[in-house]
């Protein structure tokens, strides 16, 4: 029998057992990432929800910030799910003071951007390669502000005052996702991931 590729999840904190169910699920080789030789066996990673101020914190503190970095610059397929998405920006609006990424991922996110008014919510988004929409939960979620030339859209916001935001990229080997796709039983925007790593 043929292994999947092995996928690592960022395990410093947030949804790391969700993301290892859903990747198991299609067949990957999910493991837990918290030392620079777990990450240095992996085909891919995921970076899942949480803090992202605490998740660089715990990184540095794990000495996994540089080799996070050195990874995805080596072109490491990586896929960050809301705060793994302010994760994987080069440039954070409304951050911490002084707040630090493992950036690779040429856009603009703005933390925290759906405000105190729609803390959590979800939506059927129509994203691009996935025939029907996927049932999107944000919480707390981030958007995209600008993305560079070489960033392809995935998704916006339908509706509401939040319409038109970005809120799913794609850049080479890197995907990010304001929501969480692992909350639920639809795979699908894993799946795409899965496929990035194996084309990768």
């Amino acid at each position: 029998m043929t292994h999947g590729p092995t996928i690592g999840v960022l395990a410093l904190q947030g949804d790391v057992r969700e993301h290892l169910a859903a990747l198991r699920s299609l067949g990957a080789d999910p493991v837990s990432v918290r030392r620079p030789h777990e990450l240095a066996a992996c085909d891919g990673l995921v970076i899942p929800g949480g803090e992202s101020t605490t998740m660089v914190k715990l990184a540095t503190i794990f000495d996994l910030l540089e080799p996070l970095r050195e990874a995805v610059r080596g072109g490491l397929p990586a896929f960050g799910t809301c705060a793994g998405m302010i994760m994987l920006a080069d440039r954070i609006e409304d951050g911490a003071a002084g707040q630090e990424t493992i950036g690779g991922l040429h856009i603009t996110v703005r933390r925290n951007a759906f405000g105190r008014q729609v803390d959590s919510f979800e939506e059927d988004l129509q994203v691009d390669g996935l025939a029907d929409p996927v049932r999107a939960v944000f919480i707390r979620a981030p958007w995209v502000e600008a993305v560079d030339d070489d960033v392809e859209v995935l998704a916006r916001v339908g509706d509401g005052p939040a319409a038109g935001r970005i809120v799913a990229v794609r850049q080479g080997p890197l995907m990010a996702t304001s929501f969480h796709p692992e909350v639920g039983s639809d795979d699908r925007v894993h799946g795409m991931f899965v496929d990035l790593v194996r084309s990768a």
